[in-house]
């Protein structure tokens, strides 16, 4: 045999030992792992985790996607996350879109698998270059499949004020910033001046396109699918535009104080002569801005337009009146006064001095069912859409019979108003036109504003402004208008609501040409609780 050949068949031989030895491994492999039969030992699979992520996985996990979204991998990042290519295209826009030439992240401690970092991000567009720190967080669970510990992907990872379907974009703003401004020119600024807090971005995107003036700077911004929404940084910051308001921060800044001691309170400010909204502000400052959007009760603050009524259908201030402990009309619903109190020898004026809601019932008999919603129309501009400048409710005096109309005799019933709205009240009583408020000029606003059919008669406003002038300084009013000289007149309120243990409180008073309302929801009597914050802005407004 060729020496060739033999080796040959030796390599064949080897050849097939190999692999029978192999084979047989793989199968003594299978056999000790299976548990099926053999006698051969057994071993068991790693068990799957599960439940919550350990603190030292979402230290692990977090750590681990700051550190690839530094670095700019992008696709490492992403399969961090439980989203991986949203992830990823999100984090690779930050570069792109935002321009974040450079980022550093510096993880904090988690709390609840929450963990919280700071950003400090360089930005470059157009050879212009600017640093932006921020803080920013995340949050770390188990997936479901994997079993791995993974990011939480949300839009809010990247910057806290993006929400679903947004980025960040960086570019020239859409238009010049807009520096909302008081009737002086002074900037106003919500972060001192709370209750603008929300009003203030309403101006801006109502008006900020109808002004002329200013440069547009480079910004970042929160991108949506309608295009560019709030700024979120400022690389350089052009030339703002000036919106100019009615306001007057020095007097805005008295009824911030003024209201911060009283819960649920609001107040609204107006020049009479002028409707211009001089100041408001309410306790707490929300997004619903209750000195021009409450729709509540107003208590006899509302008997300013009833005493209208009564002194247009002929009844005089000095006529009798008697303010019983109780009363009602055609047997209807009985009515009492504040304490049950009663003056049997009372007149009209007295009545509306002490604020006797039996007094008022008991002249019911003068009124028809209309008559004071017509008053109401007629001299004080309800019933139409108030064009404020921003969202502002309309004041309803629906009208009724019988409980209802003497309901609204004394303000409760259906009747819902609001402290800019009876501001506008006691202006109107003050000068005897209603004229509209409005927080910016009417041109701005571009829209008809509302107008009453008629100023008051002479001499009803003057019998008016007499009985308001005897609430400030013997009645109901008196306690919180002291000091408060001029041209003055005011009304108190207490409404009763179900199931509350204490009513709203509300005032209403004009000093010259500033005429001012408040309320304190569940403050109790008007005069105390509303008639000092009421009185602290006329005070300030000399």
């Amino acid at each position: 045999m060729r020496r060739g050949v033999k080796v040959g068949i030796i390599s064949t031989v080897f050849a097939g030992m190999v692999g029978t030895a192999g084979y047989g491994a793989y199968n003594l492999y299978q056999g000790l792992n299976s548990g099926g039969g053999g006698g051969g030992f057994r071993t068991q699979a790693a068990p799957v985790e599960t439940g919550p992520p350990t603190e030292a996985e979402v230290r692990s996990t977090a750590k681990d996607f700051l550190a690839d979204w530094a670095k700019g991998d992008t696709t490492a990042a992403g399969g961090l996350t439980n989203d991986a290519v949203t992830a990823r295209d999100a984090l690779a826009a930050y570069r792109t879109e935002a321009h974040v030439t450079k980022v550093k992240l510096t993880p904090g401690t988690p709390v609840d698998r929450k963990v919280p970092f700071k950003v400090v991000a360089t930005l470059s567009y157009n050879g212009k270059t600017s640093t932006w720190k921020y803080s920013s967080s995340l949050t770390v669970f188990r997936g479901e499949t994997t079993h791995k510990p993974l990011v939480d992907w949300k839009p809010s990872v990247i910057h806290p004020k993006l929400t679903e379907g947004q980025s960040l974009a960086t570019g020239e703003a859409p238009s010049p910033q807009v520096v909302v401004v008081d009737r002086s020119g002074k900037t106003l600024d919500a972060a001192k001046l709370p209750s603008l807090s929300s009003v203030l971005p309403q101006l801006r995107e109502r008006y900020g396109s109808k002004l002329s003036g200013g440069k547009p700077g480079i910004e970042t911004w929160a991108n949506g699918p309608e295009g560019p929404g709030q700024t979120l940084h400022t690389i350089t910051a052009g030339t703002p535009a000036k919106l100019p308001t009615t306001l007057d921060a020095r007097l805005q800044a008295t009824a911030e104080q003024a209201v911060k001691g009283r819960p649920q309170s609001s107040v609204a400010v107006v020049k009479a002569s002028t409707g211009e909204i001089l100041a408001f502000a309410n306790n707490p400052a929300t997004d619903n801005n209750n000195a021009f959007n409450a729709q509540v009760a107003p208590g006899s603050t509302f008997k300013v337009l009833t005493a209208t009524a009564l002194l247009e259908k002929g009844v005089s201030p000095g006529a009798a009146a008697p303010c019983p402990a109780t009363a009602n009309y055609n047997n209807g619903k009985m009515f009492h006064n504040v304490e049950s109190s009663s003056d049997p020898s009372a007149t009209f004026q007295r009545d509306f001095a002490i604020s006797c809601n039996t007094g008022f019932i008991k002249l019911a008999g003068n009124l028809s069912e209309s008559s004071v919603p017509t008053v109401a129309q007629r001299y004080y501009g309800f019933g139409q859409t108030w064009n404020v400048g921003v969202p502002a409710w309309d004041g309803r005096v629906p009208g009724g019979s019988g409980d209802e109309m003497t309901e609204e005799m004394i303000g409760q019933g259906q009747i819902q108003m609001s402290p800019l709205n009876m501001a506008a009240v006691a202006a109107t009583a003050d000068t005897g036109t209603f004229r509209q408020p409005r927080l910016v000029s009417a041109d701005l606003i571009g829209e008809p504003l509302a107008k009453a059919g008629s100023s008051l008669p002479s001499g009803v406003r003057g019998n008016l402004k007499s009985m308001m002038r005897l609430t400030a300084s013997s009645g109901t009013a008196a306690g919180a208008m002291s000091g408060v000289y001029g041209d003055v007149g005011a009304k108190t309120g207490s409404a009763e609501v179900g199931g509350q243990e204490k009513p709203n409180g509300w005032f209403l008073a004009y000093r010259n040409d500033v005429a001012a309302a408040g309320m304190v929801l569940e403050g109790g009597h008007g005069g105390d609780s509303a008639g000092p914050i009421v009185a602290a802005l006329l005070k300030a407004s000399s």
